[in-house]
């Protein structure tokens, strides 16, 4: 339903994902028919309401844009994260599942914009065939022989010294209290630290060979924009990570800062000044041809409900 249809241009709603976790998630909905349909794929420790201001340029260009906090993070997090498990990649096969069932419709094309992890869920959605294209910026290994010299030294402190001592006293990752992010449940952290600690992030790691196979499915159009300034997920993190998608038809986009844009780094893809950015995504989704819907029966069906 779009909003002339008496729909507000913003909803929140509570999506249930296939194991019963609940999440919270914005739908922006455009004041005429949709163009299409677009879910915002989000970074690690970074809330929904980071990407308001890109879901809301993208529903001016009517796009029907889904925003949503992954389980632990912003407020689909717990009231304490002490003693909350789950698995770093629940949220893109569980949390980024439901919300592509959501958005499904067989009428309109439906995309997906990511930010860093991003990049990661796509390979692990069971649904991915759902979705027609795929534009994901700053994704990459994580790895720090990638990163410039400063930054390397401060990952290899955060996962060597800071991280071991706060997540011990504090029983999950206090991001906040560090200043980067929302706060993350200790099984992301001990996920996290360990696959960067590989070149290729998990696909490095012996313990996970099924996420070769799950990659190897995902045969959509891909776009991978990096900044050169960007100290976490450089172009060279880029390729070694994309290289898992090696059925898929992706292509590198490097992109220069420049006085429009100021500085990017890892975050500066969605705060206002890199608008130019998210046109560019958007004007590519438009080129796109759009493929015939897979069987019903490739979706998880979801609970949905509206919040007052």
């Amino acid at each position: 339903m779009s909003a002339s249809q008496g729909a507000p241009a913003v909803q929140r709603l509570t999506l249930t994902a296939a194991d019963g976790y609940t999440l919270t998630a914005r739908r922006f909905s455009p004041a005429g028919p949709a163009r299409a349909n677009l879910v915002m794929a989000g970074a690690t420790a970074v809330p929904q309401k980071f990407y308001r201001r890109f879901a809301e340029f993208a529903r001016q260009q009517g796009y029907d844009t889904l925003t949503l906090d992954y389980r632990g993070i912003g407020q689909s997090a717990p009231k304490s994260l002490r003693g909350f498990r789950m698995d770093y990649l629940d949220w893109g096969r569980l949390d980024l599942a439901a919300a592509v069932n959501l958005m499904h419709d067989p009428s309109r094309p439906l995309f997906m914009v990511g930010h860093s992890y991003g990049g990661h869920a796509l390979g692990v959605l069971p649904n991915h065939q759902l979705l027609d294209a795929f534009y994901v910026f700053g994704t990459g290994s994580g790895w720090h022989g990638w990163m410039p010299p400063l930054e390397r030294l401060r990952i290899v402190l955060l996962w060597n010294l800071v991280g071991p001592l706060v997540t011990r006293w504090k029983g999950y990752l206090p991001f906040k209290r560090m200043g980067m992010g929302e706060n993350l449940p200790l099984d992301v952290y001990r996920q996290w630290k360990r696959w960067c600690s590989y070149p290729r992030y998990f696909f490095d790691d012996p313990a996970r060979p099924e996420l070769h196979e799950a990659f190897a499915q995902v045969r959509m159009p891909i776009v991978a924009a990096n900044s050169l300034d960007d100290a976490w997920a450089s172009p060279r993190s880029r390729d070694a990570f994309m290289q898992g998608y090696r059925n898929a038809d992706w292509q590198a986009h490097t992109i220069q800062p420049d006085a429009h844009t100021g500085p990017i780094g890892h975050m500066g893809y969605f705060r206002p000044s890199s608008q130019r950015l998210w046109q560019e995504a958007l004007d590519w989704f438009a080129q796109r041809k759009v493929m015939s819907a897979p069987p019903a029966s490739a979706a998880i069906p979801p609970v949905v409900a509206l919040l007052a």
